[in-house]
């Protein structure tokens, strides 16, 4: 069943993304403008080798264990928003598509993964398009939302039910069959570059489909058994975290600022208390998350699969971090005053924030569904974000 990897590249790439931070924010509004991450700023993660956190060790990747990966994403948002949302999605479909396919993919994606030489894999999973089966693969159509950081991509991988075969797959094409929409108008998130695309008639090799639960991984440790949708979970609490984070530091320094001044808010007991009540809600969060996650690893590296109550606890955990932080996000909005108004990396993460809070993972089905197998008033199972009775 494999071990769970804990890669010794952890705290090295930490330092290489700190490196490249300034970058980052220094670009962070040119993304916003353009409706994507800079050409500087993609550069600038790439070169760290940062798309290789959930790449297998067997071809030359990091395979980082869901608390680095967590912390990588985190240290990374806190830089820009937008960077690390875009970093997070494309960092999963590139490390997930050889795990999932295995060898017969290598040579063409990732011939030499450790000196940067492999595909960068963006696209959706949750809303599948339809595919029909063919002599040697299938031909995949549909229409699909939310390419984050489909700009930086070579490839697409996107959902597809095939009701030939009554399942749904995951399939890896390159990007110039996929047509791309430029209709990424938005309030937060602006620089994900989180586009539209269609794709009408391609053809997919059967080798580079993979079915949609997969959790038993071709190449690769005990992380995969994870699946898709446990795998994002790590990403959109990392994300949530590093938000939160960095606007609880932006409203620390605010204050400097501010503190002294006549009628200056920051200095009175109420904004001392509400701070106080802020950081303890995100530290709250980090400390469920981090447990959450603690037990899960031991399992995994027990060569055991989550149990249904762990699967749970970690959707439970992404809700509670995400809208944890955003309550954070309103309490730093409230005390800013008019700074929160104006241009700047504050009103930045505050948009940011918003976009990401709407993403389906941390929607109320989902707590809905945590609620009732957690009241033992389910006997069910997870399939992605439903909650599926047992028969």
């Amino acid at each position: 069943m494999g071990e769970l990897h804990v890669s010794d590249e952890f705290d090295a790439l930490i330092g290489r993304i700190r490196a490249i931070g300034p970058v980052l924010e220094d670009n962070a509004e040119h993304s916003e403008e353009i409706g994507r991450l800079s050409d500087e700023s993609a550069k600038a993660l790439i070169d760290t080798g940062i798309f290789r956190i959930a790449i297998p060790t067997d071809v030359g990747g990091y395979e980082f264990s869901p608390r680095q990966a967590l912390e990588t994403i985190a240290e990374v948002s806190y830089f820009d928003a937008s960077a690390g949302w875009a970093f997070m999605a494309v960092q999963l479909a590139t490390g997930t598509t050889p795990a999932y396919l295995g060898w017969d993919v290598v040579h063409d994606l990732y011939p030499n993964v450790r000196r940067g030489q492999h595909a960068l894999i963006a696209g959706q999973g949750t809303k599948p398009g339809e595919a029909v089966k063919v002599e040697g693969g299938y031909r995949i159509s549909g229409d699909w939302q939310f390419a984050s950081g489909v700009s930086m991509a070579t490839h697409v991988h996107t959902a597809a039910f095939c009701a030939d075969e009554g399942r749904g797959l995951v399939f890896t094409l390159p990007i110039k069959q996929v047509a791309l929409q430029d209709n990424w108008d938005v309030m937060g998130l602006r620089a994900t570059g989180s586009i539209d695309y269609s794709i009408r008639e391609a053809f997919v090799p059967a080798s580079y489909a993979y079915e949609a639960t997969c959790a038993e991984p071709r190449m690769g440790g005990a992380l995969y058994r994870l699946g898709l949708a446990n795998m994002a979970g790590i990403c959109h609490v990392g994300w949530a975290l590093g938000v939160g984070r960095r606007m609880l530091d932006e409203m620390r320094a605010l204050a400097a600022k501010k503190t002294g001044a006549p009628r200056a808010a920051v200095d009175t007991q109420q904004f001392h208390a509400e701070y106080a009540q802020a950081e303890a809600k995100f530290r709250a969060a980090r400390a469920f998350a981090a447990e959450t996650w603690r037990q899960c690893e031991e399992t995994l590296d027990n060569g055991e699969r989550l149990s249904t109550e762990q699967e749970t606890l970690t959707r439970l955990m992404l809700n509670n971090a995400t809208w944890s932080v955003h309550e954070v996000g309103q309490t730093v909005y409230k005390w800013a005053g008019t700074a929160a108004l104006r241009r700047s990396a504050l009103q930045r993460f505050f948009r940011d924030l918003h976009g990401g809070t709407q993403h389906v993972t941390s929607g109320p089905g989902v707590l809905q569904n945590c609620g009732k197998m957690l009241s033992g008033l389910s006997d069910g199972q997870w399939e992605f974000l439903d909650l599926v009775e047992r028969e």
